[in-house]
């Protein structure tokens, strides 16, 4: 009679042979689900008061799982998204020990069975373009640094790049002359090339010409060659952000991060008319339905599909009374 595997065997396959060797997903990918299952299994051991090491497959049941990700918002604080990112990640577990254990189908489509929570989806925010013209003069350009920030801030919002997309860019990412564009590789480790336009090509032109840090290939170093992290970005936007906004006065009512550059990269293409399926294609977007927010968030848009409209004529106004008494009390719910 087949036994079956220890649930930490089911894990191990689970991150080296599905992630890594077949679906070959990225670091950050890998990171979150590592998380996700730190996370588990640390509830897991102090609900059941057994080592995670110890754990069996069935232990690890759906109701478990809902108080894990009850347990997530109460005491973590963390909101509808972070609770049904962490739920995807074991989703995705759970999909790949269906194929390894079909034994215990039962019991994981239980937990496949597990709702995501609906939240709020917010409109994108975004920047004008006074707001963009602003924010990106403001870097000393006469220093090494402000020249480099110059470049990184005007890339961001012209292109639309990934945070992770533009720090990982190198010098031959950029090619200029005719047809000048930036290869990167995005999400799912798909490559793709953006244009660039006249004036962000002189930019990085002249970029190009200062002289590499340390022998560094990185398009976007620092003093000491290395490559820029996310988190120095995120400080030297803030930077910036703090000093355009005593120029700018909208800026004031906006928070500004590298991803509401990709936004307004996205409504500038919108507002110059190009349809949602190239934008998808240039933001590097998995399906055009993603694109849509940008078009929710477009009062532009939706002012001149107003004006389309024929006015109403000035009849009178019935008031709608229900013909039936439970019809009416649905009405009042």
């Amino acid at each position: 009679m087949k036994t079956t595997p220890a649930l930490s065997a089911l894990v191990q396959r689970f991150f080296t042979e599905r992630l890594m060797r077949q679906r070959r997903v990225s670091s950050h990918t890998i990171a979150s689900y590592r998380d996700t299952f730190r996370l588990l299994f640390g509830f897991a051991q102090r609900k059941l008061s057994k080592a995670p090491s110890c754990l069996e497959l069935t232990e690890i049941d759906a109701p478990l799982i809902s108080s894990f990700l009850d347990d997530l918002e109460s005491r973590r604080g963390v909101g509808a998204r972070t609770r049904n990112l962490r739920l995807t990640a074991i989703r995705s577990f759970f999909r790949f020990i269906a194929y390894e254990e079909p034994a215990h189908s039962a019991h994981i489509q239980r937990v496949l069975a597990i709702p995501s929570k609906q939240h709020d989806k917010r409109m994108v925010d975004f920047l004008t373009r006074p707001e963009i013209d602003t924010l990106i003069g403001v870097p000393d350009r006469t220093t090494w640094i402000g020249r480099r920030d110059h470049a990184v801030l005007l890339l961001a919002v012209q292109t639309g790049l990934r945070l992770s997309e533009l720090i990982g860019l190198n010098r031959g990412a950029v090619v200029l002359g005719r047809g000048a564009h930036v290869n990167c590789v995005g999400k799912g480790r798909k490559e793709r090339c953006t244009p660039i336009a006249g004036h962000t090509v002189s930019v990085l032109q002249a970029w190009l010409k200062e002289p590499c840090r340390h022998g560094s290939d990185v398009l976007f170093p620092t003093v000491h060659g290395s490559r820029l992290s996310a988190d120095a970005v995120q400080y030297l936007l803030a930077k910036y952000v703090a000093v355009a906004r005593s120029r700018c006065p909208s800026l004031k009512r906006k928070r500004v991060t590298p991803h509401v550059l990709r936004h307004s990269a996205a409504m500038e293409l919108l507002q110059a008319g190009v349809d949602c399926s190239v934008i998808a294609l240039w933001l590097g977007h998995e399906s055009v339905e993603t694109t849509h927010v940008y078009l929710h968030a477009h009062l532009a848009l939706k002012e001149a599909a107003l004006a389309k409209i024929a006015p109403l004529t000035n009849g009178s106004i019935v008031r709608y009374r229900p013909p039936d008494t439970l019809l009416q009390f649905l009405s009042e719910l």
